[in-house]
């Protein structure tokens, strides 16, 4: 079993003096047994200081930790279950793989050696490095290393694993193989995982939640595609999801969103949705839901093409509308150029508005049917 309950968790350095800092404060969160739970947000965010809290590694200012309903707020790290994978692997030079592996066994359980063996062994075989048992990490690439690392944690067979960005050290390829690896793991070995990343492109496809830190505040909760569809605030909304969203300040008034540079006429859901918000909004728009329109469409935007980033598959385009820089993304297969004039739109049921003034969000896109989407996709026999 492995489930983790924060309550109240505040984590304060310097307390009492003029510059005292708040990393972490009050977060309520609960990790359930066999979950893999992302901690994501910018650097400075609490993310990595909650993680150490959860480990033993510091201790709370206030509140409380509990594991399977007991209370480890005060326990020392090897008495809580929890095994830690570090950024930068933290192995022993001198030592070879099998006896970094065998460490902490050796100092912290009472197994025999054949026993000890045996499991090293085991999670050898399980990551694929049992050739690499008797070389040292000099000898090792960067993913070996990160191997060994995780080998050593799961020989302890914790109730709980704790990862502080294992992954930020690896090249773009290794990173998105490693990726797989991870996550394939933690599903073999049903073992509930703290991962943290600044990365939203790990968060999005690691995690079965993700939970979004902000200057020491947790923002919101949720399945990777909750966060990006529903996000609880502009934070979340431009923080998940590469490129980010787009920002329009806009103006409610008489059945319209008023902006220097634009009116947007809005549908009776909307209208709805802003029935009781503020005048003062914000307008969301992803990337890939702003599209390109004739001038004569209803709500057509007239931008001009700053620059142009050629993808592949998909073209970024980053616009110039009333002074100030957007981004599309829009097929590969266009050709558009730079200082290019062109109108774009922003489908009503894919718009997000935000209260301009707490950033909170007053409407979300519509929901997606996924049966509905997997259908329309879909290539049938003539």
């Amino acid at each position: 079993m492995g489930r983790v309950d924060v309550t109240g968790l505040t984590k304060r350095y310097s307390e009492g003096s003029e510059e005292e800092v708040v990393a972490v404060e009050d977060l309520d969160l609960t990790i359930e047994d066999g979950e893999f739970l992302v901690l994501v947000g910018p650097s400075g965010c609490g993310k990595s200081t909650t993680l150490r809290c959860l480990a033993g590694l510091e201790m709370p200012t206030e509140g409380s930790i509990a594991l399977d309903g007991v209370d480890v707020t005060d326990d020392r790290p090897k008495e809580r279950g929890v095994a830690m994978v570090f950024q930068n692997y933290a192995l022993y030079p001198h030592m070879t793989v099998r006896e970094n592996m065998r460490f902490g066994l050796k100092h912290t359980t009472d197994l025999s050696s054949a026993e000890i063996e045996e499991k090293v062994e085991w999670a050898a075989d399980l990551l694929d490095i049992t050739e690499l048992l008797d070389k040292k990490p000099k000898e090792l690439s960067g993913g070996q290393q990160q191997r060994v690392a995780l080998g050593r944690s799961i020989v302890r067979d914790p109730e709980i694993f704790l990862m502080d960005e294992p992954l930020s050290n690896l090249d773009a390829k290794l990173r998105t193989t490693m990726r797989t690896e991870l996550q394939q793991l933690q599903s073999d070995l049903e073992v509930t995982t703290v991962y943290v990343t600044h990365d939203q492109t790990e968060a999005m496809t690691m995690g079965d939640r993700i939970a979004v830190l902000d200057k020491g505040k947790l923002q919101q909760v949720g399945t990777p595609l909750e966060c990006y569809h529903e996000p609880a605030n502009a934070f979340v909304a431009g923080f998940i999801g590469s490129p980010s969203m787009n920002f329009l300040d806009v103006t409610y008034r008489d059945g319209r969103l008023e902006a220097d540079e634009f009116t947007y006429e809005i549908t009776p859901e909307i209208e709805r949705a802003l029935e009781d918000a503020p005048a003062e909004l914000s307008l969301g728009i992803r990337p890939g839901d702003v599209e390109l329109a004739d001038p004569s469409v209803e709500n057509a935007i007239p931008a001009t093409v700053e620059v142009v980033e050629p993808m592949g598959e998909v073209t970024q385009l980053y616009l110039d509308v009333g002074g100030q820089s957007y981004t599309a993304s829009v097929s590969g297969e266009l050709r558009i150029d730079d200082d290019q004039q062109l109108h774009v739109v922003f489908p009503p049921e894919r718009v997000h508005l935000f209260d301009r003034r707490t950033g909170e969000a007053v409407k979300n896109r519509e929901a997606i049917d996924e049966g509905e989407a997997l259908e329309a996709h879909m290539v049938t026999a003539e």
